[in-house]
């Protein structure tokens, strides 16, 4: 049992500390997922090794030093979304919001054909902006009903799995759906105008994820030069959808840096929402990210509906008088450059500033 705890221990090592490294290889970066899982089993075997262990050997000691090591790394990298950490996202003080709205983000799954219970599910929690991720021209068949409800529509679906639809009660002022960094995966962005005739922005995303035969270059360019437009337009904004990452990985935690935009989760809970057919794997990979401007008024996973995702709902206020209130992520210099490079890497090489990001550079200007 002993060799057997030496060499299961010695993998959760290489598990817990290969991500640290800073590369794109999908190999490495596929360890950012399982932190949580990761822990779970580095305790149950550190604390087996010590109780078999008689510790006579120098190796002995080493081997358990560099377990406890990782699992105190899984354990700084997770912490921030436990109830023990400081929140970062604070809750809205008005008791009659008058610039609330909720937002609803669910990948579908294009395989799945439980369309009603997905409508069920909208149904039951109206909420004001829904993003679907993955859906295919039959999906939109299906859910056609959905523009009874919702006035405000961007549809882009595809068979490749990179699909994207958004529904709004809400006027969208302008919208324009871009390639950012690969020509079949699209994502939106929106001015959407609250009743009150208050102006937002939105940016959906949903980049490929790391996986045997892509690594992750293109994914980080997409989601930094989205931070950088967040930060740069001057509506308050939102980034949402399927990251393909989760928020406890470095790339998240320099997206939330560039962008300015604070995490709900943080202080509150994972809300995993992937994997939701296989529970004890599961990871945090549908977000919401947004402007210190808004305020939480609500958070909750949805329930499952066939889909491989739980659906995420958030509503918020728009309060920007008391946005100074909440500590909003800024980067060190030398991030804004490591940022710029991991953009310049992927996206200057494949394709110049194309006419969709100059209009997209227009539409930030909307006063």
């Amino acid at each position: 049992m002993k060799i057997t705890l030496e060499a299961f221990g010695f993998l959760l090592i290489l598990f817990s500390l290969l991500p640290l490294i800073k590369t794109h290889y999908w190999w490495i970066r596929i360890l950012d997922f399982p932190r949580a899982q990761v822990a779970f089993f580095s305790a149950i075997t550190l604390g087996l090794y010590i109780y078999i262990s008689p510790f006579t050997l120098f190796y002995e000691v080493v081997f358990a030093v560099m377990l406890g090591i990782a699992l105190l790394n899984e354990i700084i990298h997770i912490y921030r979304f436990t109830p023990l950490s400081k929140i970062e996202a604070l809750r809205s003080k008005i008791k009659a919001p008058a610039n609330s709205f909720s937002i609803m983000v669910s990948n579908v799954r294009m395989s799945n054909k439980k369309y009603d219970k997905f409508l069920k599910v909208v149904r039951e929690n109206d909420p004001d902006i829904l993003l679907i991720n993955e859906p295919n021209q039959r999906w939109a068949n299906a859910i056609a009903d959905l523009d009874q409800v919702y006035p405000y529509s961007i549809k882009k679906p595809q068979e490749n799995t990179y699909g994207m639809m958004l529904y709004s009660k809400f006027k969208l002022v302008t919208h324009n759906i871009q390639f950012i960094v690969e020509d079949d995966i699209p994502s939106f962005y929106a001015v959407i105008q609250l009743p009150s005739g208050k102006k937002i922005d939105l940016f959906t995303v949903h980049p490929r994820p790391p996986h045997y035969d892509k690594n992750t270059d293109t994914r980080e360019a997409e989601l930094l030069q989205v931070a950088q437009l967040a930060r740069q337009t001057p509506l308050a904004t939102i980034v949402a959808g399927d990251l393909n990452d989760v928020a406890w990985s470095y790339t998240t935690h320099l997206f939330r840096k560039i962008s300015g935009l604070l995490d709900p989760r943080i202080g509150r809970g994972f809300f995993n929402t992937y994997n939701a057919l296989i529970p004890f794997f599961r990871y945090s990979l549908d977000h919401i990210f947004y402007d210190p401007a808004f305020r939480l008024i609500r958070i909750k996973r949805l329930p499952k509906f066939g889909s491989d995702h739980f659906p995420m709902f958030l509503r918020l206020n728009y309060e920007p008088l008391e946005a100074e209130e909440q500590e909003v992520p800024a980067p060190e210099p030398e991030e804004e450059q490591e940022a710029q490079e991991m953009i310049d890497n992927v996206i200057e090489p494949e394709k110049e500033k194309t006419a969709d990001m100059k209009n997209l550079d227009t539409m930030l200007n909307i006063e």
